[in-house]
């Protein structure tokens, strides 16, 4: 099993093109598990980290709904956002400047663990990010992401993750809102989870921690949950 991950900083990158480089290395290492099985061989798959920002962009998961974008599409170019339907998990989300998106596309194979685990083991990474920082990050029972307050009138989400599998292979992965604007949630029911909120890192600590500062702690936490050696 490999466990080496190789990270990649793509910067601010428009949704459409992250999602096409995605695709790329989600099928080369699709490929290869599809050959080693044809040809009874073992080449190891490689794993891949990615971190990237996004301009404003609203996106719809698979089981999405439609109406839980609250802005009307003649509207989106004046709030310079976007609209797109794709091919992960969950509902409608926001991704904008100020947010750090990580993307693992990697074989859960080599990790020795199902769909489930590995969705609360990205949970389990961030909520160690978080707790570096002082902020009490937690699972909400039924809710994919990292909360706050959970169970409390309070509860708001810091953390959002949709991912799709193919042959054990990931791709996308997960949101976290650093120094994000969060009034473009206003616009959108998020996650499609009514009555509770969105925050942010800046909006806890009443400061933005600098996001290469966020990135190495996230670094380090995933190799420590995953068991895995990330290089650049």
């Amino acid at each position: 099993m490999n466990r080496e991950i190789l990270l990649m900083d793509w910067g601010l990158t428009p949704y459409e093109k992250a999602l096409e480089r995605q695709r790329h290395y989600f099928d080369e290492i699709k490929n290869i598990k599809i050959r080693n099985r044809r040809e009874n061989i073992r080449i190891p798959t490689p794993n891949y980290f990615i971190f990237t920002t996004h301009p404003h962009v609203y996106t719809l998961g698979k089981s999405g709904k439609e109406e839980h974008l609250l802005l009307p599409e003649n509207e989106l170019e004046k709030h310079q956002v976007t609209f797109i339907k794709t091919d992960r998990g969950g509902d409608i989300t926001y991704h904008g400047p100020g947010q750090i998106v990580g993307y693992p596309i990697i074989d859960l194979d080599n990790f020795g663990m199902d769909i489930i685990q590995y969705i609360r083991m990205l949970e389990e990474v961030i909520i160690h990010v978080l707790a570096d920082y002082g902020i009490r990050g937690e699972r909400s029972e039924g809710e994919t992401g990292v909360w706050l307050d959970v169970g409390k009138a309070s509860a708001r989400k810091i953390c959002a993750i949709g991912v799709r599998t193919s042959r054990w292979v990931t791709m996308h992965g997960f949101a976290l809102n650093v120094s994000t604007d969060l009034k473009y949630f206003d616009y959108i029911i998020p996650c499609g989870i009514r009555n509770k909120g969105v925050t942010s890192m800046e909006k806890e600590l009443g400061f933005a921690p600098p996001p290469e500062e966020v990135k190495s702690h996230i670094i380090k936490h995933f190799e420590q949950v995953f068991h895995a050696r990330i290089k650049s």
